[in-house]
């Protein structure tokens, strides 16, 4: 087995050591899935204070996501926001996706004067910004925010599970998987479905005009942006 490096701060430390400062990193959770929001996350490390043991959030068990999250949190400045399935079917995965991670970064506490984002597209934001491919896997501020994402959203995807029951989204977490094409197909989709992704399409072909109606959870075209500080 090919051992693989952890993400670093080098490119946030070449930026620090030119005087550019606050540096954040930029990710996403929720691209692929057919149900509930995109995720996106911002954060700024503090160099002095950089929890141990950040990788791509792929790579980390659940139960090591959930630790680095918590510390992270203590350590760190961060804003996420969501894209709502509303956004997604108005405006598409990818244009809902760098909505959602320009406006984590507007949310941040102090607006970056550099952000590294994961992916090849750069964000609309008022500061420069690169696209680092696979940068989850390369710069920690990055890895980072994509723990932070990433645990956000299998949160919120747990707590629409209870919203709506049968369709195992606290295991699945909304994903094209076996068990969540056959509750598609045996019950139809739910408010929390993305309309225009193919296996949604054919499942409420099916089941119209009975299509299950949201709970108090069902996510609004706008949600709210939280943000979070270390005390």
């Amino acid at each position: 087995m090919i051992a693989v490096a952890p993400p670093s701060f080098r490119r946030e430390r070449a930026l620090i050591k030119r005087g550019v400062w606050p540096v954040a990193g930029c990710d996403e959770a929720g691209r692929g899935p057919l149900a509930g929001p995109v995720v996106a996350a911002a954060v700024v490390l503090d160099p002095k204070r950089i929890p141990k043991g950040i990788d791509d959030s792929k790579r980390l068990t659940p139960e090591r996501r959930e630790e680095l999250f918590e510390e992270i949190c203590l350590t760190a400045s961060f804003a996420v926001a969501f894209a709502s399935t509303a956004r997604i079917d108005r405006d598409n995965i990818l244009r809902a996706s760098l909505w959602a991670l320009a406006r984590a970064v507007h949310a941040l506490p102090e607006m970056p004067k550099h952000v590294f984002v994961d992916g090849r597209d750069p964000l609309d934001i008022p500061c420069d910004c690169d696209a680092v491919i696979g940068g989850d896997g390369l710069v920690v501020s990055i890895a980072a925010a994509s723990i932070i994402a990433k645990v956000t959203r299998d949160r919120l995807m747990c707590a629409l599970a209870q919203d709506c029951p049968g369709y195992g989204f606290e295991s699945h977490k909304g994903y094209s998987v076996p068990e969540h094409l056959e509750a598609l197909d045996r019950l139809g989709p739910t408010v929390h479905h993305r309309r225009f992704f193919a296996p949604v399409v054919t499942a409420r072909e099916k089941h119209q005009p009975t299509i299950i109606e949201g709970g108090p959870l069902a996510i609004e075209t706008q949600l709210s942006v939280e943000i979070a500080t270390p005390a």
